[in-house]
């Protein structure tokens, strides 16, 4: 935070809803954010970027249900400014197409508070894209209007040339649109619109519950309120639509619709979230485990400054990798100080985390387990050889003890700790509003933590629906004796082999 000055706002477009959309500007902005200031339409996994020391200002607004309304909005960007702070208001889609932007843009200038706009990807041209409707096309229309269709059309605050649009332009786009539905219609096929036009109408589109309808301009009203179709949604109409059949390349993912819930670690949820997107799940981020250095490092420290005793590193998780040797480095030495001390890990991840350091690894077990790794060593001559295993505070004994019957020398220090952290208002609401398909664990510590930080009645209503994804045996014990059933389970302990696990559970759940 800046100190005795007023800070800076930045007015960020956040995009239609999937997060990579969203501009290397803005994402760079929520990295540098004193606070952040966001709103239900802005996807949660942005903040993913923000910094963990970040204020989170959530200003949800939802039909009926207002977190704050505008003139609180304001007076809280304003308050945060003047405080010093860098100060991200994150809105959905672009700042300045049918949203509050310029509104709140006028406020700062008034109060002679510095700002930014920074603009985003709109929803009335990514979410028509993403449900395979080109807005032009050289044998359809040169022409396309966005309309807001969220005013009251028979009054005098919105004047629309009903007969231009009707006539004049080849493809028109309908943003909050869906209550004057009926009126758009009517009002475009009374001046002078081909009542079979084509239409979609799409819902929550470009997230992990896109949904999409069509129709013609005659009935797709009738047919939306048949389907119970509600907001957020974009109306489109033109004959462009009726290229969905060909180009309709989203709705064709896997996980379409299939909201999962991600327990990892805040800094360690990024890969399974970026596989389980690509194939259009959507990712609700509830970390159960927050990891912090220990606070006494006294003997870690000492072992580092001994590493030449050691014949060999063992370690049991990417956070142990990490951990050790960014210690390393904070004492003042390089990658040399390991010397020739052989390397041992005990899954695919924690090697590949390994090899970021341009390191090899010498020994790795083929079932990711530790006793799998005990195992291995038990084919080589471990008697009287020094080992040294950083790991977390509290951790399984079965790899110091199996090397310790072998007649090896184990040393076991702290590299870091794990803590419960606490749920975040914006998760609460999610899991609160919506059912979950499928909950994640990829640690016995997530299934713990799961159970001691979330409220028993918002975790009844959790496990009634969800299907229970462990990466592997030992978390899937742990899962057993919190009385879970365990529904999907890979045959490796990896993160991709977990999510080919969760998709093929889905495909197997269609074909009955």
């Amino acid at each position: 935070m800046t100190e005795n000055r007023t800070g800076k706002v930045y007015l960020v477009g956040a995009g239609p809803g999937d997060p990579g959309l969203l501009t290397l500007r803005g994402r760079r902005l929520i990295e540098q954010a004193d606070v952040i200031i966001y709103d239900r339409l802005a996807s949660p996994r942005l903040l993913s970027f923000a910094s963990p020391d970040v204020e989170l200002i959530y200003v949800g607004k939802r039909v009926g249900r207002h977190v704050a309304n505008q003139d609180e909005i304001n007076d809280y960007i304003v308050k945060k400014a003047r405080e010093g702070n860098t100060v991200v208001r994150l809105k959905g889609g672009d700042p300045f197409i049918f949203g509050r932007g310029g509104e709140e843009a006028q406020i700062m200038a008034r109060e002679g508070i510095d700002f930014e706009i920074v603009p985003g990807v709109t929803s009335a041209i990514a979410v028509p894209a993403y449900a395979g409707v080109p807005l032009t096309h050289r044998e359809h229309t040169a022409s396309v209007a966005f309309i807001t269709g969220h005013r009251r059309f028979d009054t005098k605050e919105a004047p629309v040339q009903w007969e231009g649009l009707a006539k004049g332009v080849g493809t028109l786009v309908f943003l909050m649109g869906m209550t004057n539905l009926p009126h758009i219609c009517s009002k475009l096929i009374e001046h002078g619109r081909d009542p079979d036009t084509p239409v979609a109408v799409i819902r929550w589109g470009t997230t992990p519950f896109h949904k999409s309808i069509t129709g013609k301009l005659s009935n797709i009203a009738d047919i939306v309120k048949e389907k119970g179709f509600k907001p957020p949604a974009i109306i489109v109409i033109g004959t462009v639509v009726a290229l969905r059949d060909q180009l309709n390349w989203f709705e064709r993912l896997p996980l379409l619709g299939r909201r999962i819930l991600v327990t990892r670690t805040r800094s360690q949820a990024s890969e399974l979230v970026r596989l389980l997107e690509r194939r259009g799940a959507g990712c609700v981020e509830c970390p159960a485990i927050e990891v912090r250095p220990p606070e006494d490092r006294s003997a870690l420290d000492k072992a580092i400054n001994n590493l030449s005793e050691y014949d060999w590193l063992v370690f049991s998780s990417p956070n142990a990798v990490k951990y050790f040797l960014e210690r390393v480095f904070e004492l003042g030495n390089d990658i040399r100080v390991l010397g020739t001390a052989s390397i041992a890990c005990v899954g695919a991840s924690t090697a590949e985390c390994v090899r970021e350091y341009h390191l090899n690894v010498d020994l790795i077990p083929p079932n990711f387990r530790a006793e799998g790794l005990v195992e291995e060593f038990s084919k080589l001559d471990m008697k009287g050889k020094n080992v040294l295993i950083p790991r977390a505070r509290k951790a399984r004994e079965v790899l110091p003890q199996g090397l310790e019957e072998m007649g090896a020398n184990v040393t076991v220090v702290t590299a870091y700790e794990t803590v419960t952290p606490e749920l975040r208002q914006d998760v609460v609401e999610i899991l609160q509003d919506e059912d979950v398909d499928v909950l994640t664990f990829t640690s016995s510590s997530t299934v713990k933590n799961f159970f001691s930080m979330v409220p028993e009645k918002l975790r009844d209503r959790i496990l009634s629906k969800a299907k229970i994804a462990c990466i592997g045996p030992v978390t899937a014990k742990t899962a057993i004796k919190h009385g879970l059933s365990i529904d999907i389970q890979p045959e490796k302990s990896t993160i991709k082999d977990m999510v080919d696990a969760i998709e093929a559970y889905f495909k197997d759940e269609q074909k009955k």
